[in-house]
């Protein structure tokens, strides 16, 4: 079976972004890859082996059938952390398979003491405290409560981390909020430790706070979209750029392109509309080259008449509506196209590129949305 399009995954690129990552983090610290979302689109499945390869031993993922498709792929008994979502009903299993998982309620810390003591197995648990996210974490009023839980049962679980995820780390504006919740964190740390509770990981920061609030690294930095060659902001970005050297303003490297080829060739004459109704009509004869690609392959129907592709090495303007499964490009000034001559949505060709950021300022879409939308069954292939 051969697809209409597919996704090639750089390991190289992948490789410079954890190096910089490293050096900006330093030698100690563990780095979790969070490959959520299907690894922001990248393939879960394919950034478990890139990063296995470049050293990696730590994912994070959100839910449970994440964590499972991880340890399915995984062939260095890495560690795997669920940061959300999971089913009572699979406690059991994960606790046996040592995967590791957030507790933020006390439904799920103490059904998993309950299972653990049955079973006689340890839960790995990361104890998440409320902060100032306000989404998921135990609140500062309950840490009485929280205490008495963790000491009544601590001989059945493993105290793997105690954490909390920063609300706005990747926007400057919100340098105030983040270091009044960076104080939070620590008086629950404060408190824990007082109450003689240790964790073998503390661990708070994302790729925004990786990057701009150095304080926040403690044990271990959930790399997510950096780790994909994102900067998270433009934002993050700016902050950082006076400290990178005049020559490499942009360590990190995209990991992702997007191809496909021309499906087939037309000839439009001088005002004919150019697909569904009449957004578009050609005001001179035009040559059209139609690619396979549309919205139902993640392709955004408000691209329609503004977005662009690259075909022998030149932009070339999509014309007409985005339909479900083909886009038509306007071809005129480029010469010699056949059909199955390459295309790229995404990545580069000759000394061109369409980045994602373009997609994204053209649908009003942020890059973590843009990515994650690819639909899992275009082919994802990895490539040195």
């Amino acid at each position: 079976m051969i697809a209409t399009s597919f996704l090639e995954i750089s390991s190289k690129a992948y490789r410079q972004n954890i190096r910089y990552i490293r050096k900006e983090i330093g030698p100690k610290p563990t780095i979790s890859a969070v490959v959520k979302g299907n690894a922001y689109g990248h393939g879960i499945a394919q950034m478990v082996e890139i990063a296995e390869k470049a050293g990696i031993r730590h994912f994070s993922t959100f839910s449970s059938d994440e964590a499972w498709m991880v340890k399915k792929n995984s062939t260095k008994q890495s560690e795997i952390m669920i940061l959300g979502m999971l089913y009572e009903e699979e406690l059991e299993a994960l606790i046996n398979a040592g995967i590791s998982f957030y507790v933020f309620d006390f439904e799920r810390l103490e059904k998993a003491i309950e299972i653990s003591e049955r079973i006689g197995v340890p839960a790995k648990i990361h104890v998440e405290v409320e902060t100032g996210f306000h989404r998921t974490g135990f609140d500062w009023e309950q840490r009485e409560k929280l205490v008495e839980t963790l000491q009544k049962g601590k001989n059945h679980v493993i105290l793997e981390g105690l954490c909390t995820h920063y609300a706005g780390a990747e926007s400057v504006s919100n340098f105030v909020r983040v270091k009044n919740q960076i104080s939070v964190y620590y008086d629950f740390k404060n408190y824990l430790s007082e109450h003689n509770l240790f964790f073998r990981k503390y661990h708070t920061a994302c790729s925004a706070a990786t990057l701009i609030f150095p304080e926040t690294i403690m044990d271990m930095v959930r790399i997510g979209i950096a780790g994909y060659g994102f900067w998270p902001t433009k934002e993050t970005y700016f902050a950082k750029l006076k400290d990178l050297p005049k020559t490499n303003k942009n360590p990190l490297k995209r990991l992702i392109s997007w191809k496909s080829q021309v499906m087939s060739l037309k000839k439009v004459k001088m005002g004919e509309f150019v697909g569904y109704g009449n957004s578009f009509m050609a005001l001179h004869n035009m040559s059209l080259a139609i690619v396979p690609v549309g919205y139902g392959h993640g392709y955004s129907r408000l691209l329609s008449n503004s977005g662009q592709v690259l075909i022998g090495g030149q932009y070339c303007q999509v014309v007409g509506t985005v339909t479900m499964n083909a886009i038509a490009v306007d071809i005129t000034k480029v010469k010699n196209i056949q059909v199955g001559d390459e295309v790229v949505m995404i990545g580069s060709q000759k000394n061109k590129e369409i980045t994602v950021a373009s997609f994204s300022e053209s649908t009003q879409q942020v890059n973590y949305e843009l990515l994650t939308r690819l639909p899992q069954d275009i082919p994802r292939r990895i490539i040195q």
